[in-house]
């Protein structure tokens, strides 16, 4: 097997801002697996995550460290080492090299039903309450039936934004996502001021060390809270116990598909639902979560729907549902492959 990959920058549709920071455009790595026999490639991406410390400088060290074990090996593996984004990326083309020469999906590689449509929520990120409202509206539109609402630390602000939104689109449910930026305090104290806002879940409303507060507001509402920041692979589920109904499960956090499907299997046996979530991304990095969607109560996928232009294609998502083509691997491809076929 050989290991390369090419730099590029995404560029944002517009700046999108969290509670932590805005940002208007990522560094992204194409990495790309080929079996030097058969020829056969699969493909993944890594971007760059100012959260997760990591630059393209680390990101194209560590891919060198990989090139260089695989050199010295029998066989391919992903070094337990490696920044599990890192490693998502590399796993994510080894099991699109598989699924090609298998000649079926990823989902029927990992033994999962591809769903041909996959109901997605749409991300509204920090603005004016006015702002968000708008762009709410134009969501709506297009069918999206779900929005994920970026919020920050300030309660009075956060309920003006919710209320706003759910005005501006009637029938959408919504998922409120502050990044952590919430106390249990903070965090009641919106809820008791929306009544009538329809809030399906709550993601992450606190810090991920706030225990005591995770529990405490748990006990208090009856909307899901969804654990994102504080569940990286199976041994922090058994931390979770009175404190979230649902996990984030994104590859990058985990470390790759595979342990992502592991995850996945782990939380619901211990009675939580799923989400699946990502970050601002191509299409490229959004597939392998697409063919993991079975498992899933909701996908938060729309990372490369943030972008003004994704250099990828093959999944949708524009009116609220990625529709996968169903051909082998991740059923995605470049513009400039589509193009050079027609």
């Amino acid at each position: 097997m050989t290991l390369t990959w090419e730099m590029s920058t995404l560029e944002l549709a517009r700046p999108f801002r969290i509670s932590r920071g805005v940002m208007s455009e990522r560094a992204a790595v194409t990495v790309t697996v080929t079996d030097a026999e058969t020829g056969i490639a699969g493909r993944g991406e890594v971007v760059t995550s100012v959260y997760a410390a990591l630059d393209m400088h680390t990101i194209t060290a560590q891919l060198r460290t990989v090139r260089d074990r695989w050199a010295d090996a029998d066989s391919v593996a992903v070094p337990r080492d490696i920044h599990p984004a890192v490693a998502a990326a590399v796993e994510s083309a080894i099991a699109e090299l598989h699924a090609r020469g298998e000649g079926q999906s990823v989902a029927a590689h990992l033994g999962l039903p591809l769903l041909g449509e996959v109901p997605i929520s749409r991300t509204v990120g920090i603005a004016a309450p006015h702002a968000m409202a708008v762009e709410a509206a134009c969501l709506s539109r297009t069918g999206v039936r779900v929005i994920k609402v970026k919020t920050d630390a300030d309660a009075d602000e956060s309920i003006r934004r919710l209320v706003a939104v759910a005005a501006a689109a009637p029938g959408v449910d919504l998922i409120v996502d502050p990044n952590e930026a919430w106390t249990a305090t903070a965090a009641l104290n919106v809820l008791e001021n929306l009544h009538g806002v329809p809030i399906v879940a709550l993601e992450q409303p606190l810090r991920a060390q706030d225990r005591h507060g995770a529990r405490e507001l748990r006990s208090r509402t009856d909307i899901p809270v969804i654990a994102d920041e504080s569940v990286a692979n199976p041994a922090d589920l058994d931390r979770l116990d009175g404190m979230a109904d649902a996990v984030n499960i994104k590859l990058p956090k985990c470390g790759g598909i595979y342990q992502a499907r592991h995850l996945a299997a782990q939380a619901r046996d211990r009675g939580l639902d799923v989400m699946l979530g990502c970050l601002v991304s191509s299409s490229l990095s959004i597939a392998p979560a697409v063919h993991l969607a079975a498992l899933a109560r909701w996908c938060d996928l729309d990372g490369h729907l943030l972008l003004a232009h994704d250099p990828w294609t093959g999944l949708g998502g524009e009116d609220g549902a990625l529709r996968p083509s169903g051909a082998a691997g991740f059923g995605v491809h470049r513009h400039a492959e589509v193009e050079a076929h027609r």
